[in-house]
């Protein structure tokens, strides 16, 4: 199992990610409010050291694994999804080949 990251590192990672995903706004989104007041209140302090805050620990860094795998994962997508049907010409043009232009002719007539 991979180390977990220091919980500041992981909130400014999580915060990344929501303005990757909602622009200049996110400090007005919900989500943001969200993670803001669940890293306030599992903050560690000197008296307090205890179970929940490992776990919350581990669930904020498993949240901004997912949030950057999805990211990418919707980035990757988008560079090699297929295109679907193409035309004859684009499909010719792909492999080097012209279609011919008039019937009868051999294609690289004007």
């Amino acid at each position: 199992m991979a180390a977990l990251l220091p919980p500041l590192r992981v909130c400014r990672g999580i915060l990344k990610e929501l303005r990757a995903m909602q622009g200049a706004t996110y400090k007005l989104s919900p989500a943001y409010n969200y993670v803001m007041e669940q890293f306030r209140k599992n903050k560690v302090t000197g008296e307090m050291y205890c179970r929940a805050q490992q776990e919350a620990h581990h669930d904020s860094n498993t949240y901004l694994c997912l949030l950057a795998s999805n990211r990418t994962h919707l980035a990757l997508h988008k560079l090699y999804h297929g295109k679907g049907d193409r035309s004859r010409e684009e499909v010719a043009g792909l492999v080097g080949l012209r279609l011919p232009t008039q019937p009868g002719g051999k294609g690289w007539e004007k």
